[in-house]
């Protein structure tokens, strides 16, 4: 054979090969990654082909679908009182993805989970079309009602509000406002398309999840991990024994002097429930001072903090870490005690250590979704109660409980107080910024309530006056944020 003839076959051989393997390759080692790939638009309108599935609050869907006529896409999302869910459902939309629970479980509210295959042959069989999944949320429609109407009540108010079943972990109620209602972009014309980017643009951050993926300075709130520390350590063995802690506090290393609102005469030396009772700063900057940054940080972390503890097995429902910080010197030690300095925390987290301490100590895994049904309605999935960690002793909690519970009765947090109902409550204001003076402060409060029946519920409420037309001293956790923690433990208890 001519040798130029041969190289040139030789050539073409390896490169119809070549082709071949690439071929195979694709086929079989990558044909799942390209079958799912965000990017190939085939997956996208296999999801919008069908119906799509519900997520369901109570027995009620808050979602649905409708079919749009002559589109590439059949079928566009829609939702029931859409603003008030969207932290919990997040969005479908065909042109900007997936969030929240519809990512999460997008395989099942598609109906293209590997569960549904024999489902799927049958339906061929029997000439039905493919037929989608549901979740089922732990959310309380009541609770989750008054927390949003108490939010958006507050003109201008961004905040976020979570309420925790004590005993189990359950997500009661998960509101964040400003909200965004998710019909508004769930297809792919141009008018959505400038609906999600004005939301995107928005400075007031509509479709930010406050309630899980943002920290701030928890301010007074944190008070009841301090004491909780002092309690466990031995610290404080007497909760109504007079304290050395002097008002105003000098800060250590420092020649900088914190006073409290109560006013120094009240808060001088006063006892750790009546420090608590009024918010007096220094009995717990100098608790903090006293355990020192290793203890302070232990406590907090027995709580959650510095760990990913919420739904981490959910991917877009993982909450943003609260952070006790490392190496803190004593000044930034003593100012976490009052929830100060770097400290941060989400409103997730400071639900879950009101949860836990009305647990008797025992910190449980939040959890939104109670159930996952196939298309039949067969349980696919049945959540069950999990125990994180015993946070402090029930012996501790109980003290806690009982400072809490003064300071609802007697203190700072009597606008939480419901008739017939147990509640213990913590005020917090929480500065922010180098400059405090230029920066209005942030509300924070947290309370429980326990019911005759053994029913409980815990609940955060955080609020930023950024955009509210309120004087720097209406600024504050008892005056905003009680009554909205008092409807919502009203809506589980009394319902």
């Amino acid at each position: 054979m001519n040798r130029t003839i041969r190289a040139v076959a030789i050539f073409c051989g390896l490169t119809v090969l070549a082709l071949l393997l690439r071929a195979n390759w694709l086929q079989y080692a990558t044909a799942d990654d390209l079958a799912t790939d965000p990017k190939n638009r085939r997956v996208v309108i296999e999801r919008y082909a069908s119906v799509r599935g519900d997520i369901i609050v109570d027995g009620r869907a808050v979602t649905g679908s409708k079919k749009v006529p002559g589109a590439e896409f059949l079928y566009k999302r829609t939702y029931v009182n859409g603003p008030m869910y969207a932290p919990v459902t997040g969005f479908a939309s065909q042109a900007n993805g997936v969030s929240l629970l519809e990512s999460t479980y997008d395989s099942v509210l598609s109906g293209q989970d590997d569960r549904f295959a024999f489902q799927r042959v049958a339906d061929v069989v029997t000439g039905k079309g493919r037929r989608a999944g549901s979740v089922v949320t732990t959310i309380d429609p009541e609770a989750q009602k008054a927390a949003y109407k108490g939010l958006s009540d507050l003109k201008g108010a961004r905040g976020a509000v979570v309420a925790l079943d004590p005993s189990t972990g359950k997500v009661l109620s998960m509101v964040s406002v400003p909200s965004y209602d998710p019909s508004l972009f769930a297809g792919n014309t141009f008018k959505e398309a400038d609906q999600f980017a004005a939301l995107d643009k928005d400075k007031r951050k509509p479709m930010a999840n406050r309630a899980l993926r943002e920290t701030y300075p928890p301010g007074s709130t944190f008070k009841i991990v301090t004491a909780a520390a002092a309690l466990e350590h031995g610290i404080v063995t007497d909760i109504d024994a007079p304290t050395d802690a002097v008002s105003p506090y000098p800060l250590p290393q420092s020649t900088n002097k914190i006073g409290s609102e109560a006013g120094d005469a009240l808060c001088n030396k006063a006892s750790v429930k009546t420090a608590m009772q009024y918010s007096c700063n220094n009995v717990f900057l100098d608790l903090a001072a006293e355990l020192g940054q290793e203890k302070m940080r232990e406590t907090a972390e027995k709580f959650g903090f510095n760990e990913d503890v919420y739904s981490a097995e959910l991917g877009d429902l993982r909450a943003t870490k609260s952070l006790y910080p490392n190496d803190l010197d004593k000044p930034g030690t003593a100012l976490t005690g009052m929830g100060q300095g770097s400290l941060t925390s989400t409103p997730m987290q400071m639900a879950m250590v009101t949860a836990a301490l009305a647990n008797d100590g025992k910190l449980m895994q939040p959890y939104v979704v109670d159930e996952v049904r196939g298309p039949d309605l067969n349980t696919l999935e049945k959540a069950k109660p999990v125990a994180l960690d015993e946070a402090v002793s029930p012996a501790t909690a109980q003290q806690v409980q009982e400072m809490m519970e003064f300071t609802a009765e007697k203190g700072s947090a009597q606008r939480a107080l419901i008739d017939g109902i147990t509640v213990g409550g913590k005020t917090g204001t929480a500065q922010r910024g180098v400059n405090v003076a230029d920066e209005v402060p942030y509300g924070w409060f947290v309370s429980y309530g326990k019911g005759p029946d053994g029913r409980s519920v815990a609940v955060a409420v955080f609020i930023d006056p950024t955009d509210m037309d309120i004087s720097r001293q209406d600024i504050s956790g008892g005056r905003l944020g009680a009554p909205i923690a008092r409807s919502v433990m009203q809506a589980v208890l009394q319902d």
